[in-house]
């Protein structure tokens, strides 16, 4: 995986936010090809709400500590 995406982010976004596989999977190609961090991806697009991105960051941030 690159610098974009985290496991704990795929797993947080399939079983908390409920994206499916294929979708996760068409982002992260996607925030590949862009050089995109794959929430701002997500969002961009229309599969994350903005409440979903605040708690995705929230998240992330969280298992920095």
């Amino acid at each position: 995986m690159n610098n974009y995406v985290t496991r704990e982010m795929i797993i947080y976004l399939f079983n908390v936010v409920g994206l499916d596989e294929s979708s996760i999977e068409l982002g992260i190609k996607l925030s590949i090809k862009n050089k995109t961090p794959l929430p701002i991806l997500l969002w961009s697009y229309g599969m994350l709400t903005i409440e979903e991105l605040d708690k995705l960051y929230s998240f992330l941030f969280q298992k920095m500590d």
